[in-house]
């Protein structure tokens, strides 16, 4: 590609205007060649202090914020006021070609099983559709785990580029408040955008609550077109004030739950195993029977199949595909039932909101006691870890608390601050003794929630990752085989 074809997003003069780019690279170790290396300002390093490694690896020329780099280099210099977003957008010209209809999702919770449902429910109208998020890309022939959330801008599109070259049509992805922040969603173009909720999360990323909402904004206020549809779950309590940022965006509201008006929920009964539901849209009922438990994965299908609709699926069938929905992986999922019936799931559930709301799903369903495996994470917002402890001891008849990705920090430390909140709960750091444990103390009409880590397969202590996964260490206490 020739320099000259980003002159809209960069700054060149004539001797960079005529160079050659091979590559696009914000990682000085991953350049080569004739690639064009942004140097990005980041938590832990500054990237305009391997701008001059960049260069001697090959780079071509080096795009940087006015002023950054100290060095004199050898190849020009592009400086601009926001690197982050001229990234993205360098990448998605770069690496051209996305599946024609992309929608992102937004929240605190639920993101992963919204963009999840969203691909499926394209799946079974027959399109051809892929999902983007926490447990990795799905797509057909691809189911691939990932790490982030909200893959670096260049990582997004070289996969939004061959998803298309693949054939996929639809794509849904998360939008996190960092990868929003961090504009890594910069160049995706957009054809409508879910919210899901809002609860304290990332408070050593944010400082407050209220700068968490407004980076989650960004995805209507900046990312989408105007009349674009915004699906908007109406029914929690940053609902409002979400609605009104997409309103003053000039974005189409779609609000959907109890309190929506585009997907109106207007009666649920809870099973253990499935909900029976019924909503009404455009002043029709549709009566659904989704084959998973818990009041949050209605919010969720709601929003997903509200995003469905919104970019051109027909109600019906979008609403008759939730019968078939496969909930994502440690997503309050069905691991295993004890030899008296008790029954263990595993959920994701590592912040306050997404702890209260699996306790609370679960106890409609649990004839018997309520008991949660439950810690915090290292390196993290530690305002949470009672907030955490006092909500499992509101919400659970037997709680235990053990570790969950101590980090570099000490694992009893970050207990004794959950501790504080919940002095009746058990406390065992081995997180597969707490979970054996658990498992021990079932009974006939016990429900086991062990939340944390979901579909995560380690677990980092000391900063050391440990293979180390809730599904399987479920599985070994109730006696099955584990390969």
């Amino acid at each position: 590609m020739k320099l000259r074809e980003l002159a809209d997003i960069l700054p060149l003069d004539a001797r960079s205007e005529g160079l050659t780019i091979s590559g696009i690279a914000a990682d000085s170790r991953k350049v080569a060649k004739g690639d064009l290396f942004f140097a990005l300002a980041g938590v832990k390093a500054d990237g305009a202090q391997f701008a001059r490694d960049a260069t001697q690896r090959g780079a071509a020329a080096v795009v940087a914020a006015a002023g950054a780099l100290r060095d004199v280099l050898d190849v020009p210099v592009l400086e601009v006021d926001d690197p982050r977003r001229a990234l993205a957008l360098a990448a998605a010209r770069f690496h051209a070609g996305q599946p024609a209809t992309m929608v992102a999702v937004t929240g605190t919770s639920g993101k992963t099983s919204v963009a999840s449902f969203t691909r499926q429910i394209w799946e079974q109208a027959g399109l051809k559709a892929a999902s983007i998020g926490t447990t990795g890309v799905v797509a057909p022939g691809r189911d691939e785990y990932g790490e982030l959330t909200t893959p670096d801008p260049v990582s997004l599109h070289k996969l939004l580029s061959a998803l298309c070259a693949e054939g996929v049509t639809h794509g849904a992805m998360e939008a996190s408040s960092h990868g929003l922040s961090q504009r890594r969603l910069d160049g995706v173009r957009l054809a409508a955008a879910g919210f899901t909720n809002l609860g304290r999360d990332h408070m050593d990323y944010h400082p407050t609550v209220e700068h968490y909402h407004r980076t989650k904004m960004r995805l209507f206020d900046t990312l989408m077109e105007k009349n674009a549809p915004a699906i908007i779950f109406a029914d929690d309590v940053w609902s409002e004030p979400t609605i009104k940022a997409a309103r003053d965006a000039g974005l189409q509201v779609l609000t959907v739950g109890r309190k929506g008006d585009f997907l109106a929920l207007k009666r649920v009964e809870h099973e253990r195993h499935r909900q029976r539901a019924e909503v009404q849209h455009a002043g029709e009922i549709h009566e659904i029977e989704l084959p998973l438990a818990g009041d949050f994965q209605i919010a969720n299908a709601l929003v997903a199949a509200g995003m469905a609709i919104a970019t051109g699926l027909d109600a019906s069938t979008a609403l008759k595909a939730l019968e078939h929905l496969k909930g994502a992986s440690g997503r309050l999922e069905l691991v295993g039932t004890a030899a008296n019936g008790a029954q263990v799931y595993v959920d994701y559930a590592h912040k306050p909101e997404a702890l209260e709301n699996v306790l609370k799903s679960v106890r409609p369903f649990t004839t018997g006691r309520v008991v949660v495996v439950f810690g915090c994470g290292g390196d993290r917002d530690a305002g949470k870890r009672p907030i955490m402890g006092e909500i499992a001891g509101r919400l659970a008849d037997i709680a235990i608390v053990t570790d969950d990705n101590p980090r570099s920090e000490d694992p009893a430390t970050i207990r004794a601050a959950i501790m504080e909140a919940i002095p009746q709960a058990r406390e065992i750091g081995d997180r597969r003794e707490a979970i054996n444990t658990a498992v021990g103390l079932l009974e006939e009409g016990d429900t086991l929630i062990v939340a944390g880590k979901g579909h995560e397969v380690g677990q980092e202590i000391a900063g050391q990752k440990h293979h180390f996964s809730d599904h399987e260490e479920v599985r070994r206490a109730l006696g099955e085989n584990v390969d």
